[in-house]
């Protein structure tokens, strides 16, 4: 077996589909701040598809070398229906990996959807669909397809480690990983805290909104005032 040229069974534990659509309904912002804002894709990593679509999903991961697609091809292959496939391709810009045929391809295999830690193309089309996409940069230049890359390997991007079947989120804000063995931990406590905020926005419109924790906090901290 050759070392970075490998291809490993989908991960048998994964995020089950209650779980998916339980965080479906929650706010990434809201699953972050409930990790300790520790775990993100970084600011690079952006919808490119049609606003207000959620991506959720486990994940299916795909370790590239930058500007190649080969392994991303075989990982769509292998997903099953609502897998996420996540690439860490290094960030880089140069090449595109993934445009219009393959994403047509992932949707008609009923995947969760796609994140590319690199370019796509074709985004004109891509962002007319519904498909969850997200990625870094867009380049009209297209892939190599040598290799070498794995597939269900422990990636990274950014500093978020992704294993096999871990949950990925997106909205809007960005993409947040949640490992399997904490998800109903962050689950509760990202529930609790969307609950609260909720009922806060209803007193901020309301005007009952309590703001005297600012100067609280400013007093705490020896704020001068200075006339």
């Amino acid at each position: 077996m050759t070392v970075g040229f490998r291809i490993y069974p989908n991960p048998k534990q994964k995020a089950s589909p209650d779980l998916v659509e339980r965080f479906r309904q929650l706010p990434v912002a809201n699953v972050s701040d409930s990790m300790s804002r520790m775990s993100a894709a970084g600011a690079r990593l952006r919808p490119m598809h049609g606003g207000g679509v959620v991506l959720a999903g486990p994940a299916i991961t795909v370790k590239s070398r930058p500007g190649d697609n080969l392994m991303l091809h075989k990982a769509i292959d292998l997903a099953e229906p609502g897998d996420v496939v996540v690439v860490d391709a290094g960030g880089d810009l140069t090449n595109a990996l993934i445009g219009e045929l393959m994403v047509a391809h992932a949707q008609r295999r009923g995947l969760g959807g796609i994140v590319i830690n690199g370019a796509i193309r074709d985004c004109a089309t891509i962002r007319s669909w519904n498909f969850p996409m997200y990625a870094a940069g867009v380049t009209h230049r297209g892939p190599y397809k040598d290799g070498p890359g794995e597939i269900n390997v422990q990636i990274a991007i950014d500093g978020m480690v992704i294993n096999p079947g871990d949950l990925v989120l997106g909205d809007d804000d960005g993409l947040v990983c949640v490992p399997l063995a904490d998800a109903e931990k962050v689950y509760t406590a990202t529930k609790k805290k969307h609950d609260a905020e909720t009922a806060q926005l209803e007193a901020i419109r309301a005007g009952r909104n309590d703001r005297s924790w600012v100067d609280a906090e400013l007093k705490a901290r020896g704020v001068e005032y200075m006339s």
